[in-house]
């Protein structure tokens, strides 16, 4: 069973950078397609950015493209997301999630693909 951990969320300035941190109990994780999803309150869980490790396929969604990257440390078990730019609407929870399925070579946008969640990270962007 995979465990995860966000953390890192805070309280930023428009412009600001930004590092949120996923912390993994499986030290095989790199097998895995990894994601974070974002939500504000009365919207739905919408994609942020994913990478699919056994094929080294990442998707992002357009509105952070340049913006935002997504690594990993597998020393630490931890897959990071980097943020930079931060603008209002970057506001939300962010969630850590994980897709073990081993029949997709794409990481999905979809949430209902993903098996395992972490409890979500406040970020909020002052302007």
């Amino acid at each position: 069973q995979v465990q995860l951990v966000e953390s890192g969320g805070g309280l930023v300035q428009a412009g600001d950078s930004l590092s949120l941190s996923c912390a993994a109990s499986e030290r095989t994780f790199s097998r895995y397609s990894m994601a974070w999803f974002r939500q504000t309150p009365g919207k739905e869980r919408v994609f942020v950015v994913g990478m699919n490790w056994r094929t080294g396929r990442t998707a992002y969604a357009d509105s952070v493209k340049g913006r935002f990257t997504i690594d990993r440390d597998n020393a630490k078990n931890t897959v990071y997301l980097q943020m930079s730019s931060l603008k209002p609407e970057d506001t939300a929870v962010y969630y850590c999630a994980a897709d073990t399925s081993l029949l997709r070579s794409f990481p999905s946008t979809a949430e209902t693909n993903y098996q395992y969640w972490g409890q979500g990270t406040q970020v909020t962007v002052s302007s």
